[in-house]
């Protein structure tokens, strides 16, 4: 769901139904019901505005992970080469051109090795999960609601936790535009300022 609402994701939407109900922790379940209800009450074209305005023009709300905590580093070359060898630990193989933070791939992960393995990569990008969530609750998309589904399932934030996520908040990622061009980074695009991230609003 958080990919593009393509016609094959569009047309799914009774499959869509069907494993939402059955996701067994609630305070996820819900959030998830109420996206499909927005999703599939939504006109295709308006859908996918809503998608493109979100996630791909909007720096501060975009699906890479590692750019949250190393912005455009050599750091973040590093993380997303440790990512790709996870997952080929696991069988797991990314298409052509695909980056491994992307949160779609990092859920996918989760899912297919299971809880811890799986779902490390997710408590590592915590920092970077809880500000994209930040972005979305400010901008009031419906995609908004994924991230609290995700961020619901994850342990609770610590004292650290915050006091790290709202430095990041307000100093935004690290910049040096070197060591990204051999990966395949995305294009430049405008860097909004961070949010504030609210402690309460985290949980």
């Amino acid at each position: 769901m958080l990919t593009y609402p393509d016609a094959e994701l569009l047309g799914a939407g009774g499959e869509l139904r069907t494993a939402a109900a059955r996701v067994e922790h609630p305070a996820a379940r819900g959030p998830i019901a109420e996206f499909l209800d927005w999703l599939l009450a939504t006109a295709a074209i308006d859908a996918q505005r809503e998608y493109v305005q979100t996630f791909d023009l909007r720096r501060r709300s975009g699906l890479y992970l590692t750019y949250y905590l190393h912005g455009d580093t050599r750091k973040r070359g590093m993380a997303l080469l440790v990512l790709k060898q996870r997952y080929r630990a696991h069988g797991l193989r990314l298409a052509d051109g695909e980056l491994p933070d992307l949160l779609p791939v990092v859920l996918e992960f989760a899912a297919v090795a299971g809880p811890g393995d799986g779902e490390a990569p997710l408590r590592q990008h915590r920092q970077g999960l809880e500000l994209l969530r930040a972005a979305l609750t400010e901008t009031g998309t419906p995609y908004r609601l994924l991230l609290d589904a995700v961020c619901a399932v994850l342990p609770d934030l610590t004292d650290d936790d915050r006091a790290a996520i709202a430095a990041l908040a307000v100093d935004g990622p690290p910049v040096e535009a070197v060591g990204l061009d051999s990966i395949g980074a995305g294009p430049d695009l405008h860097l909004a300022p961070y949010p504030a991230c609210s402690v309460e609003a985290s949980r």
